[in-house]
């Protein structure tokens, strides 16, 4: 497609205001349809010219996997083999993703390659496809844009952001490392499985001196015990309606995504298998494992879901899991408690407390907790505060039931429920519970 340009369009506006002679003096008549013929030639032998010419090529280098959120870099590569030329480039991006960095002007060379970088941050988990990308060469004679679409089609998935878990990754060998937020919870000599022998210190419990390597060594020695491993965790992320619910550029189902993925990595980091179910409209499930090969099982389940318009069966969801794991596992529920829920997950609650260890991870709208601090200032403000303390009052005497039911529950607000959650676990873990 040819477009003309700005130089095209300055000759034809100043051939327009040139015709007001021609009606002044009409002796310039001649001259100013010379012109015209003229510049319509020039005009014409361009456009040929930038027709006929060979399309430049373009292709496109892009992660295959995108975390949500994060900057990503593209990279487009174009070849030209015609005498140097001005293009602007623009990239068919997805929708749902922002772009910086482009449109851009560059010159292409022939026979160099012309490398143009631009970032891209993804706004939505799920599929998504590029589409071509759009070039507009300059004419020849500078007075048309040639526009080329050059094929490019490309496919990229946006997975929950698992940069959370590689930064902490990063940050220390041990996932309880103090500077990631998670606390670490080693109690000296404590816990099921036995981890190694070592010198006495002191205020270690008599119970943990091993007399037989006492009295070879002939000095105290104590045996230090690690937290049980081989494990079973299953999670149970809930989909529904309520999950939709934003505090930030985030929703509460993409918190819970990100919940789920760190405390999935540090489990398997602690020899445990780890398990997933949905519930809420989607139904996915994974039996619990420990390979390598779990965490990208996980990512692979859950990357395209999207919070529904159903609601949650939480009772139905826990059958599903009875009939399902025989053996007693830690089952970490990822929702946002609300009163109307009561009766259906405590009764959910009690069936998987039968045979398993029930953990109540709830997420809390930011939302509630300013208007909970607000000033009432007015009559509006007021109504406001009084309605943000009484829901939160009912939805702590849910919190209470499940609490009664033998149920551990925390309510953390959205960007602290997965640092909170591995907290529990840990700490679940020290103290051999499960």
């Amino acid at each position: 497609m040819l477009l003309p340009a700005r130089a095209l369009l300055l000759w034809v506006t100043a051939l327009a205001l040139g015709a007001l002679a021609p009606a002044v003096f009409p002796a310039t008549f001649i001259g100013w349809a010379a012109a015209a013929a003229l510049l319509l030639l020039v005009a014409i032998t361009d456009a040929a010219m930038a027709w006929w010419e060979h399309a430049p090529t373009a292709s496109r280098t892009v992660e295959r996997a995108l975390p949500l959120g994060e900057t990503s870099r593209v990279t487009l590569k174009l070849g030209w083999a015609a005498r140097p030329r001005a293009v602007e480039v623009c990239d068919h991006a997805p929708a749902a993703c922002e772009i910086e960095g482009l449109p851009v002007t560059t010159r292409l060379s022939a026979a160099q390659v012309t490398h143009i970088t631009y970032r891209l941050r993804p706004t939505a988990r799920g599929d998504h496809a590029f589409g071509p990308i759009a070039l507009r060469v300059r004419s020849p004679l500078g007075l048309w844009q040639c526009q080329h679409r050059v094929p490019a089609e490309s496919r990229v998935r946006v997975y929950p952001n698992f940069a959370v878990y590689s930064r902490h990754a990063l940050l220390a060998a041990d996932a309880r490392s103090n500077a990631s937020g998670v606390l670490k919870r080693r109690r000296r000599g404590q816990g099921l499985d036995f981890e190694q022998l070592r010198e006495y210190r002191e205020g270690d419990s008599p119970r943990q001196i091993d007399w037989r390597a006492t009295s070879r060594i002939g000095r105290l020695i104590s045996r230090e015990y690690q937290d049980e491993r081989d494990q079973r965790i299953v999670l149970m992320v809930d989909a529904g309606r309520r999950m939709g619910a934003r505090d930030g550029a985030l929703s509460h189902f993409d918190h819970a995504l990100d919940t789920l993925l760190l405390l999935a990595w540090v489990g398997l980091r602690h020899g445990d298998a780890v398990g997933l179910q949905t519930l809420g409209g989607h139904h996915r499930a994974l039996a619990p494992h420990k390979a390598r090969s779990t965490l990208t099982r996980i990512l692979d389940a859950v990357y395209d879901l999207q919070p529904t318009l159903e609601a949650s069966d939480f009772e139905s969801a826990a059958q599903q899991l009875l009939a399902r794991e025989k053996k007693r596992a830690l089952v970490v529920i990822l929702t946002n408690l609300r009163d109307e829920d009561d009766d259906n997950l405590l009764a959910a609650a009690r069936l998987l407390g039968s045979r398993h260890l029930v953990l109540v991870a709830s997420l809390r709208e930011r939302a509630l907790d300013e208007a909970v601090v607000a000033p009432a200032v007015d009559l509006d403000s007021t109504a406001l505060r009084g309605a943000a303390l009484d829901y939160r009052a009912r939805r702590e005497a849910c919190f209470q039931r499940l609490r009664q039911a033998g149920v551990l529950v925390l309510d953390s607000a959205p960007d602290t429920l997965a640092i909170t959650t591995v907290n529990r676990y840990l700490a679940i873990k020290a103290e051999g519970r499960l």
